[in-house]
Parts: structure tokens; C-alpha cells; sequence
């Protein structure tokens, strides 16, 4: 099996490693799934990702208060075992960064998600600090927009004051796929590259460039139109395909909005071509460099993202941060 996507011919906006490479062990907890991928120096090159450990928590619905909290222990057991790979102790420092514009919606993620991290280094030098808390810091250190100076310059400094013995990222990301927006969480030990996802990549965040071990915990909430339309043209084959199987299947004359995503249906290749002609006849990734041909220049590939984003991102900001925080103070977790 192939295990990657050619990118010297395919530019993929997307800063998730699950949809740039095949490699990875696959886990299911309920609805949820879990998919570990370790990127050697080899595969990372072939991919543009750098090399580490990823791990994509993949989950259908966090609106819901049980999916949530299941969710949120999956992200939380996660998180514990990274510390462990990366031998971190329990009375280890860590600084939590939350990277983004808060004043825009879909960037809004890690600012909002560090508001909600229990913080204790003024516990600490109170003497205070029970023994189940970490010393924890947080920071929002804002935009370069905003503040004029690089984001990764302005976090050495913040490290060469406090000194903490690791950092934990918080960030929003892209996705190629429709189906990640908002349902993916990606959970790393190689850093981040902040808005590389939308083409705006500032310096990189990890180990190599502060010298302590980096954690960077994201969710995608924008995808661009190039993705949209291809996701579409697939979506459209998938239904023309269920539809010709089974148009006098009497149970579809009761049944409404069926998920035919779901179906076992495969549109045939004449088909394709009876609907979409010469465009019928290319693959997935060569409909999405047509589409990128053709939405570039005049300006139109946008970076889109869900009309419900500011509910959605209140409740991802909310599981990250109860994640983060039962992780690193071994809080009880509910039940």
C-alpha cells in the first residue's frame, strides 16, 4: 500500500499528519477513534511533516454533554501517555500556550482554552501548592498582527524568565477534508509551525527552537474551498451510486435524510464519466489540483468555516482545557 500523498504535485493545505500519510495503528473507544502515527526521518521528509509522534482522535459529536466527557477522558489518557513517552516527571513545570487571534472566531481556540487552565505557579511561590497540582503557567501571547513581534521570540523570552520544564500548545488548524472540521483533535511531540495550515507559517514552536520538550494539541476549524468542492464532487458520486442501487428499494419511500456516506455503494467508473464527462475520469487528487487551477487565480480558494463555529469552538475549548488540566493535576476524572 502506498503510504503517501506526492507532494511535489499536490500542495495540500492541511496541517493534520492523518491526511498526508497512511502509516498509523488504529484504535476504536465507542464511536471514537484513535490513530497513532510515528513519522521517522524517511516518511517525514516524503510528507513535509515534521518527524514525531501524532496521535488524531477522531469522534463524530462533542455538542453532546456524555460524547463530550467520553471525548474528553480519550484526549486526557492520551495526553498521560505522551508525558510518559517523553519521561516528564510529576513535579515538572509546564507552560500552556494558547496560539491564536481570540478576536476571530475559527482562530479563537487557544486563547479561549487557556482561560480554563487551572494555574498554580503563584501557589508554588506561596508555598501553597498541594501536592497533586502541577506548577502550572499560561499564556495568550496574541497574534504577530497585534503585537508586532514573533510569536516564537516572544515565547523564548517568556521561557528564559520562568524556565519550565515543558510546554503544552494549543492551536487551531486546517484540514483537507470536511469531515475533520471540528471532529479531529491532533495531539504531538514535533511542535507547530502557527498558521501553516492557511499559508501564513510563522517560526516553528518545539524542542529544536526552545530547547524543552513541546506538546501541541490542536483541532481543525477551517478547510478551504478547493477541499469543499472536491469533498462534494466525491459526496455526489457516493449518492448517485446509492440512489441507481437502490431507487426501488421500498424502505427509501419512508426513510428520510439517509447518510448514504455510510452505504457500501461504489459509483462504477462509467458512471463517473456519464456525469462529469472528461472530469469523471481523474482521481481525487488530480479533481483537486483542477479545482486549485481554477479557484486560485481569481482569488476565490477561501478558507471556510462552519456557521455554528462560535458554539462549536466554546465546547472544544472547554474539552481541551478539562483535558489538560486532569492530565496535569490528576484530578478525578468523571465517571
Amino acid at each position: 500500500m502506498n503510504h503517501k500523498i506526492d507532494m511535489k504535485n499536490f500542495n495540500v493545505r492541511t496541517d493534520l499528519a492523518i491526511e498526508l500519510t497512511q502509516n498509523g495503528t488504529l484504535e476504536k473507544i465507542g464511536k471514537n477513534k484513535i490513530t497513532t502515527i510515528n513519522l521517522d526521518e524517511k516518511i517525514s521528509k516524503e510528507i513535509n511533516k515534521k518527524k514525531g509522534t501524532y496521535i488524531n482522535i477522531e469522534f463524530e459529536d462533542i455538542t453532546d454533554s456524555s460524547n463530550q466527557k467520553e471525548v474528553e477522558k480519550i484526549l486526557s489518557n492520551e495526553i498521560e501517555k505522551i508525558l510518559n513517552k517523553l519521561n516528564i516527571k510529576k513535579d515538572d513545570s509546564c507552560l500552556i500556550l494558547g496560539l491564536g487571534n481570540e478576536k476571530s472566531t475559527p482562530d479563537s481556540l487557544g486563547p479561549l482554552a487557556v482561560s480554563n487552565i487551572v494555574v498554580t505557579n503563584h501557589l508554588y511561590l506561596y508555598g501553597d501548592l498541594d501536592e497533586n497540582y502541577r506548577r502550572t503557567f499560561a499564556i495568550a501571547p496574541g497574534v504577530m498582527g497585534e503585537t508586532g513581534i514573533e510569536t516564537s521570540d516572544l515565547i523564548k523570552s517568556i521561557i528564559k524568565t520562568i524556565n519550565p520544564n515543558f510546554v503544552i500548545v494549543i492551536d487551531a488548524l486546517a484540514a483537507s477534508s470536511i469531515e475533520r472540521v471540528n471532529k479531529t483533535i491532533q495531539l504531538s511531540t514535533s511542535g507547530i509551525n502557527p498558521g501553516s495550515g492557511v499559508g501564513n507559517k510563522r517560526k516553528e514552536i518545539s524542542k529544536d527552537t526552545l530547547g524543552i520538550p513541546v506538546i501541541a494539541i490542536g483541532v481543525p476549524t477551517v478547510v478551504d474551498a478547493v477541499s469543499i468542492v472536491s469533498d462534494t464532487i466525491k459526496y455526489l458520486y457516493k449518492n448517485f451510486a446509492y440512489q441507481k442501487e437502490n431507487i426501488n428499494n421500498p424502505k427509501n419511500k419512508l426513510a428520510i435524510n439517509i447518510n448514504y456516506l455510510n452505504k457500501k455503494e461504489e459509483i462504477k467508473k462509467e458512471d463517473k464519466e456519464k456525469l462529469f464527462g472528461l472530469v469523471g475520469t481523474l482521481d481525487e487528487d488530480q479533481t483537486k489540483s483542477l479545482i486549485k487551477e481554477v479557484l486560485n487565480p481569481i482569488g476565490y480558494n477561501l478558507m471556510v468555516t462552519p456557521k455554528e463555529e462560535d458554539f462549536i469552538i466554546e465546547k472544544l475549548s472547554n474539552l481541551i482545557s478539562n483535558s489538560i488540566n486532569k492530565s496535569l493535576h490528576h484530578l478525578k476524572t468523571d465517571n
